[in-house]
């Protein structure tokens, strides 16, 4: 059986989402799960070090029956930068801010259709991921500006003209990768009244 079968299997199995597996160098079997999201939930929950445990023996025992090499083992909840790989990881953290990094770059067409304020060449962006229901069909976009974040101590003038807001359309095909931005918050996973910045490739 592949190693991503027993794994999932085992992980949903126990009640949890598998979000990654990693193979490192050394024989390292690195494992991050997380709790089902349950979108009517008041407080999203948390996974503990218990929870890390009881899917490590678990691992270890379907591993073995299934002669997975490895040399060590590790299991962890996401993180501040957590992967977001499917339709469900984009519902979940709508609002948040994301960094994303296309497989192409956005082309001369999109960058003209800017006002040529974005770069044809540039595949990374950081922004709020916001879901645009048309016309029935789901569509995803990361909408975000380029104002340059003061420096400690910075006075911002007000009567600065702040840089506009800009949005991008995106399905999941056209990403490479896409992760919560880290940002450090805390009063929970999701950051409050975050500046959104650009991230230029």
């Amino acid at each position: 059986m592949a190693l991503q079968q027993t794994v999932e299997q085992t992980v949903t199995g126990l009640g949890y989402d598998l979000v990654e597996i990693e193979r490192s160098a050394g024989g390292l079997l690195r494992i991050t799960i997380d709790l089902p999201w349950d979108p009517l939930a008041v407080e999203e929950p948390y996974i503990t070090v218990e929870d890390c445990e009881k899917v490590t023996r678990q691992l270890q025992f379907a591993l073995e029956v299934d002669a997975v090499e490895y040399t060590r083992l590790e299991v962890s909840s996401p993180g501040i930068d957590r992967p977001l790989r499917n339709e469900q990881d984009l519902l979940r953290f709508v609002g948040y801010l994301v960094d994303i990094t296309l497989k192409a770059p956005i082309g001369k067409e999109l960058g003209a259709a800017s006002g040529g304020t974005i770069n044809a060449n540039r595949k990374k962006f950081r922004g709020s991921l916001e879901r645009v229901d048309t016309n029935g069909s789901v569509t995803w976009q990361i909408v975000w500006s380029d104002e340059p974040e003061p420096k400690p101590g910075q006075r911002v003038s007000k009567k600065r003209v702040p840089a506009p807001l800009q949005a991008l359309g995106f399905t999941l095909d056209e990403v490479r990768e896409a992760r919560l931005a880290p940002v450090v918050d805390f009063k929970g996973r999701r950051p409050k009244d975050v500046p959104l910045g650009g991230l230029n490739d």
